[in-house]
This record gives structure tokens, sequence and C-alpha cells, in this order.
């Protein structure tokens, strides 16, 4: 089984989700009661709305905590490496453009390209992984090739996180 690498903070925020989820058992079993007692349980749609309702949360739990398991918990504040590694933020340079693009790179239950997250496990994380500053990468991407060049490799901690 491998492991999966996760930042502190983002180990924390799944352990608040899985406490969460795990919260709202009592309300959805209420809720299965309550359609159960009105009756005839092979025409009530709010009876199966719970019971599916149900079903869902139990899995995201299940899935949740088979995953958790699995994680290496990294604490990203004390890394520190002159090459890509998980919690590392790189700048790239588009080479055919000239664009500059900035990645901090964690792990697939963590990475977020909308806070510019990305998961090692991804295309182009895969392929800065191991790399130095000045290094020339060709990732193939759903677009085609692109052809970047490593700026920069810093570590901002859990500041890369907010």
């Amino acid at each position: 089984m491998s492991r999966i690498p996760i930042s502190v903070e983002g180990y924390k925020r799944l352990e608040k989700e899985l406490e969460a989820l795990k919260k709202e058992r009592p309300a959805v079993i209420q809720a299965i009661k309550e359609a159960r007692e009105e009756g005839d349980l092979r025409e009530n749609a709010g009876y199966d709305a719970a019971r599916e309702r149900q079903g869902l949360l139990e899995a995201k739990i299940a899935q949740l905590e088979s995953r958790m398991v699995r994680f290496e918990v990294i604490d990203i504040n004390q890394l520190r490496s002159d090459r890509v590694i998980f919690g590392a933020t790189v700048e790239l340079e588009d080479l055919d453009t000239g664009e500059i693009k900035t990645y901090t790179l964690l792990g697939p239950d963590e990475a977020d390209s909308s806070k510019g997250s990305i998961s090692i496990e991804s295309p182009v994380g895969r392929a800065l992984l191991g790399k130095k500053e000045g290094d020339e990468v060709s990732i193939q991407v759903p677009k085609g090739t692109v052809n970047y060049e490593i700026r920069s490799i810093r570590f901002f901690g859990s500041a890369a996180l907010r």
C-alpha cells in the first residue's frame, strides 16, 4: 500500500471534514426513522431520499477513512531543498510564450489549482519532482507539449496554503 503525502494543514482539514460528516449521521438516521413512520416504504419519496443521503454520507466517510490511514503527514514548515519536492513553490517560465506560472506542489487530496497548488501526481507535478533551478522541462499536457524553465524553488511552509 503506497503512502500519500499530505501537509499537516491538509490533514487537519480532512479530519474536520470527517468529524462533520460523522456528526451528520444522527440527523440522517432520524430522517429515515421519521420517513419510515409515514407508512408504505415502496412509495415513500422521503424515505428513499433519506436512505440515499445515508448511503452517500457513509460512502464519503468510508472513502476518507480508507485514505487517511495511507497518509504520510509532512510538516511543510520544515522543508528545504535545492530540488523540487513535495511542499515546494516553483516559479516556471513557459519557454514558448514567456508566461510565468507559480505552483506549490502538494498531495492529491489537498491540491487546488484555483489556489495555485497542484498535485505531485499530476503530469506537471511528476515532471517537476527532483528538478533544480535552471532546469528545462518538457511536459505532455492535454493541449500538447509545454516547455518550462524552472526559475525558482522556494519554501513558504503553511503560508503557501493560504
